[in-house]
């Protein structure tokens, strides 16, 4: 994976056969999650979006997770989507089965299924399918990121003034400092950018920033299941994936940003002064 010294870790073992199976499993998922959408919201009460939030959950890794662990064996699996931080050495899935899922379940259309192979903590293959619209997002380390099938590029843009920037919350119930250093860095790339999007999931800001729609997001949070398959993404199609000090990132990282190059140190220097 490309990183904030433009180095490439390669995705060792990792072949067509692997990521044409992963991306089968994800796209049959994702037809399932397809027929559970409704265009009007469900739920209510708290109570009842969250169990429907778990209902998609467990019907899309009923035909996910077993595929994803024959793609490759010894790999183990994350099972907390909201969990945050390093895992243990070796191989693993990272799987959202609904990322975007509170927005599914309001009838809204941004939503998607990831499944991410990390290995030592950096991811070195990914899929995002978009069942709303039938894209999938593929990248292996070292080998590039691609839109069904075309390659993928990060946008060109060399200031900051000129640039379409996003963050996000990360998972219900942050802590009330998280949200205050949301709440200014907001404000300061209001200044600074040209336009904040504010919005979930981070994976469909994300894709934005590999396809050079988007020139910037970062979140200060370490929820795994929502940054692995953008930064791989990001990086793979030529951004610059740090956190947001300009340290490497990698799953021990406290906070996130994945930049076009271009603005990177300027989004640094802002992001930087948030406290």
């Amino acid at each position: 994976m490309s990183t904030a010294n433009g180095t490439t870790t390669p995705g060792t073992g990792l072949d067509t056969a692997l990521l044409t199976r992963v991306t089968a499993a994800v796209r049959t998922a994702g037809d399932l999650l397809r027929e559970r959408h409704t265009p009007h919201p469900r739920g209510v009460a708290l109570g009842e979006i969250v169990a429907e939030i778990h209902a998609n959950d467990n019907a899309v890794l009923d035909v996910l997770k077993a595929p994803l662990m024959a793609a490759r064996p010894g790999a183990r699996w994350a099972e907390d989507e909201l969990e945050g931080g390093a895992l243990p050495p070796g191989e693993w899935w990272i799987v959202d089965p609904a990322e975007g899922n509170i927005n599914h379940v309001h009838g809204m259309s941004d939503w998607a299924v990831t499944a991410t192979l990390v290995r030592d903590n950096r991811p070195v293959l990914t899929v995002v399918h978009l069942p709303p619209t039938g894209d999938w997002y593929t990248a292996v380390a070292g080998q590039g990121a691609r839109l069904n099938g075309a390659p993928l590029r990060v946008s060109a843009k060399t200031d900051l003034g000129a640039a379409l920037v996003g963050t996000g919350q990360a998972r219900p119930g942050e802590d009330e400092r998280t949200f205050h250093r949301i709440g200014a860095s907001v404000t300061q790339l209001l200044v600074h950018g040209l336009v904040v999007r504010v919005s979930v999931p981070a994976t469909l800001q994300l894709i934005h920033v590999a396809a050079g729609r988007m020139d910037a997001f970062w979140q200060f949070s370490d929820v795994r299941s929502g940054l692995v398959a953008g930064a791989l993404l990001v990086a793979e199609a030529g951004g610059t994936v740090t956190d947001t000090r300009g340290n490497p990132w990698d799953l021990a990282s406290g906070d996130f940003l994945a930049t076009a190059p271009g603005i990177h140190t300027a989004a640094v220097s802002v992001l930087s002064s948030v406290a």
